[in-house]
């Protein structure tokens, strides 16, 4: 990656004596998605408290747009938007206030202030919630409006800290499509998830953060890949089973089926098993996956 937009080298943070991060060397290209996964402790929030100027590393260095986020964190703040673990809007304003009052912040125009957040209503799908009070958003339009005010000011890297949390599965769907809008317009996004579907859907890597290190990264499909391979086991008639490697793709499954009853052999059961961001994750961090967690498709 020749010029990464976020980068860190070294980056240190200890707590005490809790070491948070231990030399952390991170770098997100202009326009990606940026997964980072790890378990509970690993620094995840620390690593973006950092790069978001909130926090004080310890020793390293980390960048955003080119500026040091310790001597130039103005300059850092300008191009960047937050958005955290909790919706952070202001539940006595209205949706359409709360647009308002932040582009006023950033020091937009009053015309620009009008045009982006009619703009950003209807990205959200909150056009017909814009003048009820926030408090009376669900929690999923709550998220949607976060996001939406961290957009006002065009930025050109958004740190997205666990934006799902809590949310039931229609708003989560409903907050990646609007993320990948976001990105389609060519944002860097930097995402933390405790929801490894999340990362398989939205990001192009992943890098598996455990304690204060980057212990591996690549896209998902390479960090499947590190951890077993797709294959189709059958189970014959005659209790015999078979083992075939394969990308596990539909055409593939009936190719060897084929070939199997070709041989004059009865298949009996069958099933496809495929790696997970969830296997990944278990095995780098010291938990390795149970082979029936690997089960996508089966039949008999």
């Amino acid at each position: 990656m020749t010029d990464p937009i976020v980068r860190t080298r070294g980056l240190r943070k200890s707590y005490g004596g809790t070491t948070v991060l231990d030399g952390l060397d991170l770098a997100i290209g202009r326009g990606e998605v940026l997964a980072l996964l790890g378990p509970n402790g690993a620094g995840k929030t620390t690593t973006v408290g950092i790069l978001s100027t909130l926090v004080r590393p310890d020793g390293g260095s980390a960048t955003v747009a080119g500026h040091d986020v310790v001597r130039e964190p103005e300059r850092v703040r300008h191009v960047i938007s937050l958005t955290g673990q909790h919706a952070a809007v202001d539940e006595l304003l209205t949706g359409r206030e709360n647009l308002h009052l932040m582009a006023n912040l950033a020091h937009l125009g009053r015309r620009e202030v009008r045009r982006r957040s009619a703009d950003l209503l209807a990205l959200f799908d909150l056009e017909g919630a814009a003048d009820r009070l926030a408090r009376t958003y669900s929690g999923g339009m709550r998220r949607r409006l976060d996001l939406a005010v961290s957009l006002l000011a065009r930025p050109q890297v958004i740190f997205l800290d666990e934006p799902t949390t809590g949310l039931d599965p229609r708003s989560r769907l409903a907050l990646w499509d609007v993320i990948r809008e976001v990105v389609g317009a060519g944002t860097t996004l930097l995402l933390t998830t405790q929801y490894l579907d999340e990362a398989d859907r939205l990001a192009d890597r992943v890098a598996v953060l455990d304690r204060g290190q980057v212990i591996a990264e690549g896209s998902a499909a390479e960090l499947k890949r590190r951890v077993g391979s797709a294959h189709v086991e059958l189970t014959l008639a005659d209790g015999t089973t078979e083992r075939i490697e394969t990308d596990a793709s539909v055409a593939d499954v009936r190719r060897i089926l084929a070939g199997v009853e070709g041989r004059a052999l009865r298949v009996d059961h069958w099933r496809v098993a495929v790696p997970t961001l969830d296997d990944v994750f278990l095995t780098l961090t010291g938990a390795p996956a149970r082979s029936d967690e690997l089960v996508t498709a089966e039949a008999s």
